[in-house]
């Protein structure tokens, strides 16, 4: 008796769209670290069709930072032509300052607006004993003292592309312990992470909520291709029909250290 079989190849045809500029303005100051620095790198992009596995850098663009109290102008420049502009000069957020994020490119302008968002430090990082459903994972707890009566939202990256969004609802003024699994195939042991954990707006942990839905938990950042345009707080000031995609963010950040062992 022979058995045959075959297959039917279907041609799906994705739409191709003009690329679009794409902004990942996400500033870091590391205000428990002394002396204080920041990580302030605007990188810039273009949207690439769904399955392309490659993105395309943008590296002929004019990129400034305003301040809205007094209008001085910080600079920026892609020295190592690889698409991410760092200032020329460097310089560090301060409390309470409104900046805006100017980038000039193919001669249309992009405009976004920022104000540095507080957060608390991280009191621990612990390696954990809890695991899922293989019983393989590798826990990581982080542990930090809410502020009582703001309301508080943040972002975790635990590294290796896992964050975690969360929002101070339900323990405001509280310590709250976060929790991270990995699995076998995204850590092998022993190996050094570091946590960072990041004061963030509800604007933004609005946009990195559904950034997450489309692309998945390990979305990777803003870079990933996604199914939808997703739109931040930067706008188009020539053109509003040629929206980009991105965000531009100010974040106080502090970050944790830890090596992780295997437990027998």
């Amino acid at each position: 008796m022979l058995f045959a079989s075959c297959e039917k190849v279907i041609d799906v045809d994705v739409r191709s769209i003009e690329p679009k500029l794409v902004i990942d303005a996400s500033f870091e100051v590391l205000f428990d670290a002394f002396p204080v620095t920041a990580n302030t790198v605007v990188k810039l992009r273009l949207s690439a069709d769904y399955f392309e596995t490659e993105i395309p850098t943008v590296t002929n663009a004019t990129v400034f930072l305003t301040s809205l109290t007094d209008n001085s102008v910080i600079n920026f420049s892609d020295a190592d032509l690889d698409g991410n502009y760092e200032p020329i000069n460097s310089f560090i957020p301060a409390d309470n300052e409104a900046y805006e994020l100017t980038i000039i490119f193919e001669g249309q302008t992009y405009k976004g607006k920022a104000v540095k968002i507080k957060s608390s430090p991280l009191l621990k990082v612990i390696q954990g004993d809890k695991t899922l459903f293989t019983g393989n994972e590798t826990e990581v707890i982080a542990t930090f003292n809410d502020p009582i009566n703001i309301e508080n939202y943040y972002l975790f990256d635990f590294s290796k592309n896992s964050f975690s969004i969360l929002e101070d609802r339900f323990f405001d003024g509280e310590m709250y312990d976060i929790s991270n699994y990995f699995s076998e195939d995204e850590i092998e042991l022993p190996e050094t992470i570091t946590v960072s954990m990041s004061g963030i707006s509800k604007r933004y942990h609005t946009y990195f909520r559904i950034l997450q839905s489309q692309s998945g938990q390990n979305s990777g950042g803003p870079f990933q291709s996604v199914p939808s345009s997703l739109l931040g707080n930067m706008i188009n000031t020539t053109n509003e029909n040629n929206f980009p995609l991105g965000y531009f963010h100010i974040s106080e950040t502090d970050t944790f250290t830890i090596n992780l062992i295997e437990k027998k």
